[in-house]
């Protein structure tokens, strides 16, 4: 399976199964399977990398720290999580660690590029759940690059969780898990980001 394949192959259900016995044979030492799960799950954890630092150098780094940090923390793993929700909140908390120490002024261009699968999201309407969310609203795909743009100033505290639950379509429970707060502080979290959001859109 080439490295692509293995990428879109690493969602849920046989996937996930395969992720846990790749980790499970990476925890006892096989490097092989550890460089499975790097070949799997690289390019979404670039992807959020990427939308938190806004820069491809930045998030380049931070992928290369995040696989360090998993290595280091393989036998620490909780089965009771997916590999994929797991590797997400170690990219995570390696992207906002690396914003808190560098620079202020850093620009947020590479952020606001869509991505194939950041436009297919946008367009599918997942801004638009509007029976949780009265505020919401389908991005149509002309809409797609100025919602980029919009999502990428806000403040790191609420473009992070509009990256994982917009832009890479995670559940309300795995971003919760992603960012360890309860479900009813993400909806609220999201709630303020999305009205924020829509704030922004209306300036430009």
């Amino acid at each position: 399976m080439g490295a692509d394949a293995e990428a879109e192959d690493s969602g849920t259900g046989r996937a996930g199964d395969r992720d846990v016995a790749l980790l499970a044979s990476a925890v006892r030492g096989n490097q092989a399977a550890f460089d499975s799960l790097v070949r799997r799950h690289t390019p979404r954890m670039y992807r959020v990398a990427l939308r938190i630092t806004g820069t491809s150098a930045e998030a380049e780094d931070v992928v290369q720290e995040a696989w360090i940090s998993a290595w280091r923390g393989l036998s620490g793993f909780r089965s009771e999580s997916a590999v994929s929700t797991w590797l997400y909140r170690v990219v995570t908390n390696t992207a906002l660690a690396y914003i808190r120490r560098r620079r202020p002024t850093v620009s947020l261009d590479a952020a606001l590029t869509p991505d194939d699968e950041s436009r297919s999201l946008l367009e599918s309407g997942l801004f638009a759940d509007t029976r949780a969310n009265p505020e919401g609203r389908v991005v149509r795909a002309e809409e797609v690059d100025a919602a980029l743009r919009a999502i990428a100033s806000l403040d790191v505290s609420q473009r992070v969780p509009l990256v994982l639950r917009e832009l890479e379509g995670l559940s309300y429970e795995e971003v919760a898990e992603v960012l360890q707060v309860s479900v009813p502080a993400l909806r609220s979290r999201l709630h303020r980001a999305r009205v924020a959001l829509l704030a922004k859109l209306r300036e430009q």
